[in-house]
């Protein structure tokens, strides 16, 4: 099968990359469409040191795997779990001591034309879902995974740092909560897709400095993570919701002297991202860029990697 390799220096379309086996409780999904995400971005500068097939937003087809599963649109939760160790019993499968993670660690990813997911991380979409509504699942399942850690009330004030694709996500997750939520971005384009759903918006340049009871640092860099840090109230929440490749230093002090509870935020669960899209309480099809064939991947993260692109996704 076709398929985009990364290195650990280069990313290329390998034309015979082999076939993904689909042995004990694997599941063979064809990609219909993937998506590509800052974290992909990350990886192609050094982070986790992936080697393989990169990729973890995909809609797809399954073709081998449960009845139930044959010819059903489905999207794919990236944790690959052992099922056996103690956090698998708690119902912990996405901190696994030794799981794998699809495109990230250890498992291959989706920029190909098939891509092996265990049949137990599969969800079914929606009819009324389109493909490229469906690829948004995993990284909108992130953002709503806020709404399990933080406890929101009415009167909260809730910054979001970052206007990227996934700061956009959790500003209309968190949205849907009685609470007050402002998204502080670079860009106008990009805020400009927030202000019809009633979400405040600031431009960076003209943000004046002041504290909120919950803040969401989605920027990826190091220094909107010591903006985010000074923009918490005391006592109040800061939730981490991106990676940082380049190393950096950073003042804990802040953090002890105002007791500011830490939320580091990762994947969440698929069932209300599939239930907002299906309600139409989320949009986010105005958040595509553009659409590559694969053939033209390398071309894709290039365009991916430019300041101010949103969502750019592949089609095998």
């Amino acid at each position: 099968m076709r398929a985009l390799t990364w290195n650990g220096e280069t990313l290329a379309l390998d034309p015979s990359y082999p076939t993904p086996k689909t042995a004990g409780a694997m599941a063979l999904v064809r990609v219909r469409l993937a998506g590509i995400c800052s974290t992909d971005l990350q990886i192609f500068r050094g982070y986790m040191g992936f080697r393989g097939v990169p990729g973890h937003e995909l809609v797809g087809e399954v073709r081998e795997g449960p009845a139930v599963l044959l010819g059903r649109r489905v999207v794919g939760e990236i944790n690959f779990a052992c099922g056996r160790c103690e956090y698998c019993g708690r119902g912990l499968g996405r901190h696994c001591a030794v799981r794998r993670v699809m495109g990230i660690l250890g498992a291959d990813g989706c920029f190909a034309e098939l891509i092996a997911v265990p049949a137990a991380n599969l969800h079914v979409v929606p009819d009324s879902v389109e493909d490229q509504e469906a690829v948004f699942v995993e990284p909108l399942a992130a953002a709503f995974e806020i709404l399990e850690q933080v406890h929101l009330k009415p009167t909260d004030d809730v910054i979001v740092f970052g206007d990227g694709k996934l700061g956009l996500l959790c500003a209309q997750a968190l949205n849907l909560t009685p609470a007050r939520v402002t998204i502080i971005g670079k860009h106008q384009n990009k805020l400009a897709h927030l202000k019809h759903l009633g979400i405040s918006t600031v431009l960076a340049s003209k943000w004046k400095q002041r504290q909120a009871d919950v803040v969401i640092e989605a920027t990826g860099s190091a220094d909107g993570l010591t903006k985010a840090i000074a923009s918490v109230r005391p006592r109040g929440t800061l939730v981490l919701k991106s990676t940082v490749a380049q190393d950096h230093t950073l003042s804990l002090a802040p953090l002890v002297i105002n007791e500011i509870t830490v939320v580091g935020s990762r994947c969440g669960r698929f069932a209300p991202a599939l239930r907002a899209l299906a309600h139409r309480t989320v949009a986010v099809t105005p958040l595509i860029d553009k659409t590559f064939p694969l053939e033209d991947g390398v071309e894709a993260v290039g365009f991916a990697s430019r300041r101010g692109a949103l969502k750019v996704l592949l089609r095998p």
